[in-house]
């Protein structure tokens, strides 16, 4: 598969989107393409592309048979829907969550794994955090072609984010290597519990001043 440009991969998004959350508006025309295209929600960034760029857009597809005219006999009006996994001669097979999450990255950027279990509710199920994370580390793990890579953590942010290499390498940001070693993650570990344990102390500390308090009220 190509390279698709962010005009392209905001209209497959879209078209996986719409195709989950209303299917009984699916395929879409090309007016409630460029409309999904241009939502204020659920959308980072926001665009205004005009039904031309969106037209262009959708005929690169079709040329590339990831998206195809599916306008209905003497229909005035052309409809269009995603061939971009699943199909029964394409190679790329994907999950359900699979899906869900390489669709909230092709319409909002970089996300974290927490972000994206809120985002995907509409499209799919997680059951926690560590499931996106698991369904992340096998879209980043295949050796051929993989699909998310995971990015350095952005100064004060407690999660790194993935984002889709669909449109190629993610420029202005640190790919973190995907293979951890034990160490690494024991220390990712130990960082983790530090900062439980200093809340815990801070919580604490409140609470022996609050009787503290309580006492001298009482002796008072």
């Amino acid at each position: 598969m190509r390279i698709i440009n962010q005009a392209e991969i905001r209209v497959i998004g879209c078209l996986i989107e719409k195709e989950i959350t209303t299917p009984e508006q699916y395929p879409l025309t090309l007016n409630a393409l460029a409309t999904a295209c241009n939502q204020k929600s659920n959308r980072d960034p926001v665009t205004s592309m005009t039904d031309s760029e969106v037209l262009d857009a959708v005929n690169s597809l079709i040329n590339d048979r990831l998206v195809t005219d599916e306008t209905r006999g003497n229909a005035r009006v052309a409809k269009y829907q995603h061939r971009f996994c699943n199909t029964e001669f394409g190679s790329l097979q994907l999950s359900k969550q699979e899906i869900a999450i390489l669709c909230v990255l092709f319409l909002r950027g970089p996300q974290t794994p927490g972000e994206l279990r809120t985002r995907t509710q509409r499209l799919c199920d997680f059951d926690n955090v560590a499931q996106v994370e698991s369904v992340l580390n096998r879209l980043c793990s295949e050796e051929v072609s993989p699909k998310v890579v995971k990015l350095e953590k952005e100064p004060g942010k407690r999660e790194a984010r993935y984002g889709h290499l669909f449109c190629g390498e993610i420029e202005d940001s640190v790919v973190v290597n995907h293979t951890h070693t034990h160490s690494e993650q024991v220390n990712n570990d130990n960082g983790q519990r530090l900062d439980e344990l200093e809340q815990e102390v801070t919580a604490l500390r409140a609470e022996v001043a609050e009787l503290k308090q309580l006492i001298n009220d009482v002796l008072a």
